[in-house]
């Protein structure tokens, strides 16, 4: 019987572990701001999610905020094409294939997840997530490393 529960908590415990470094939820607010600065995605991840909570109260129209990964080297160039022809549903963003992931673009009390495969990270390269809501990129982005 000790065998069987030691086992059992061994694999709550080693589950537990590797659910959260293959995820994290991120609050973003009407003050334009991530509770978080850094994603640190874990190499054992065979799946990374997002998890994107809308803290505040204005519509997404307003104040919408969603996550974009993309490569540091690429983040000037792809947030100079946020446009508001390309529409608040597609972020304000053309399709591109540097994209590595995006979230819908929400509103206050709203929440919205993505995921994405770590094999399309490559080990040491900078990684920048950001909301891509027009202006929002100034204040709202951090960095995302494996």
């Amino acid at each position: 019987m000790n065998k069987l529960i030691i086992a059992v908590t061994t694999l709550f415990l080693f589950g537990s572990s590797v659910a959260s470094e293959c995820e994290i939820t991120i609050n973003g607010n009407d003050m334009m701001q991530y509770d978080v600065n850094t994603i640190n995605v874990s190499s054992s991840c065979t799946n990374f999610d997002i998890k994107l909570i809308h803290s505040g109260k204005l519509d997404k129209s307003i104040m919408g905020h969603n996550i974009v990964i993309v490569p540091t080297d690429s983040f000037d160039e792809i947030i100079g094409m946020i446009s508001m022809d390309a529409g608040i549903d597609n972020g304000f963003l053309p399709s591109d294939d540097r994209v590595i992931a995006k979230t819908a673009m929400i509103g206050g009390g709203e929440t919205t997840s993505t995921s994405f495969d770590p094999a399309k990270l490559e080990a040491g390269k900078e990684y920048t997530f950001f909301c891509s809501f027009p202006g929002h990129y100034g204040i709202m982005r951090g960095k995302l490393s494996i």
